[in-house]
């Protein structure tokens, strides 16, 4: 069997995503910004939500909710990544991506009952929410299988009728 590298991928945005946290909680002072550049900060936060803090405030239940859909989610990424065909590269780094990201908050909400922030980006005044590593590659991973679709799907011959 070829060496399935979109593996390897997957494990590198984990084993980074925690190694970043790690540091993150070590260096940084809880909501205590430590500017990097322009519009760019280092502000370590907490989320117990999903995106843009979702739920955050639902009373705990939210964790285990999270919990079961990352983990059932994460399932059906592992077995679309092992029926892919070895050319579907494009589709298999997306997934790899999606998969990697999903595993590090994974461990987060499992281990903390929340996930680790600590990226912030912000224009003037405006202000995006904070996140991390893992939901940058589930972005970028979400990213690409929507080009990978429509890049797919100008490659695919037309649908025709019988006896049309």
């Amino acid at each position: 069997m070829a060496a399935r590298w979109y593996w390897w991928l997957s494990g590198s945005v984990i084993v980074l995503d925690q190694v970043t946290k790690f540091l993150a909680e070590t260096l940084l002072t809880f909501h205590q910004p430590v500017p990097v550049l322009p519009s760019f900060n280092l502000l370590l936060t907490y989320n117990t939500g999903a995106a843009f803090s979702f739920l955050a405030g639902a009373g705990g239940w939210q964790r285990w909710f999270f919990l079961g859909l990352g983990s059932l989610v994460s399932i059906g990424l592992i077995v679309w990544l092992r029926r892919l065909k070895p050319t579907e590269t494009r589709l298999a780094t997306a997934l790899a991506l999606i998969l990697g990201g999903a595993i590090g908050n994974l461990i987060d909400r499992a281990w903390l009952g929340q996930v680790i922030d600590f990226i912030q980006l912000y224009y003037q005044h405006w202000y995006w929410p904070a996140f991390n590593l893992a939901d940058s590659a589930i972005t970028v991973g979400a990213a690409l299988l929507v080009l990978d679709s429509l890049w797919s799907g100008r490659t695919s011959k037309p649908n025709t009728l019988d006896g049309a």
